[in-house]
């Protein structure tokens, strides 16, 4: 009930809610520091620990320098912390991977917002929330949140559209039914198919929070584009 109401104190006053820096901040951070062009370079976004928003960003680009690879920028307090090569080499290309930024529509404000109404549709409570921003197998922007409880265990995790705020998937909410599962078993009711009760209720419940998270998605949509060009 309590990160329930966290989120909707979020769209109501979002400067007075939260001190951290949202994602998009942490991107015009680096923006204004090394460069708008490095915004055509992200490969993903992560912040762990968020309450609901984590204490620093790192920000994984594609380095087409001499010797192409990535680079490992952390953004905390309003600056560049670091910026480094990872020592470790990186398995796989980032040709493809990187983030479209104009097909960006949600912060990780929205994405909060989201996937907390999701976890109390799921009886799901959690305390904090882990992100990563990166692109599906398609190109498309996807936010993954796995939201932890008080002992930093995962307790659920939803991926959602960055275009368009659709909750894609969850895995360990909804009895860990999956968006493939839950449009099988639909399909099957509405033939006059027979399912158990408790499975009917979890595929109802699924379809009522994607309902409700694209209402959502319209109080919370915030386009990256907009937002970086407003500076």
């Amino acid at each position: 009930m309590w990160k329930s109401f966290t989120a909707v104190l979020l769209l109501v006053t979002p400067a007075l809610a939260q001190e951290n820096a949202t994602a998009y901040e942490a991107l015009r951070v680096l923006g204004r520091q090394s460069g708008h062009g490095v915004l055509n370079h992200i490969v993903s976004i992560t912040g762990v620990k968020g309450d609901p928003e984590p204490e620093k960003w790192k920000i994984i680009l594609a380095d087409e320098g001499p010797r192409a690879g990535v680079r490992e920028v952390e953004i905390a307090d309003g600056r560049i912390s670091s910026d480094e090569t990872p020592g470790r080499s990186v398995a796989g290309s980032t040709e493809g991977a990187t983030i479209d930024t104009t097909r960006l529509n949600l912060d990780s404000s929205g994405a909060y917002a989201v996937a907390s109404h999701t976890a109390e549709a799921s009886h799901t409570s959690f305390a904090t929330a882990d992100y990563t921003l990166r692109t599906d197998e398609r190109g498309e922007p996807v936010w993954i949140v796995t939201l932890l409880n008080n002992s930093s265990r995962p307790v659920g995790t939803i991926y959602i559209g960055a275009s368009r705020g659709t909750v894609l998937r969850t895995e360990g909410m909804f009895a860990g039914a999956t968006m493939e599962d839950v449009e099988t078993d639909y399909d099957r009711e509405n033939e006059g198919g027979i399912i158990g009760s408790v499975k009917t209720r979890i595929t109802h419940a699924f379809h009522r929070t994607q309902e409700e998270a694209r209402d959502m998605f319209d109080r919370v949509k915030r386009s990256f584009s907009d937002f970086i060009n407003r500076e």
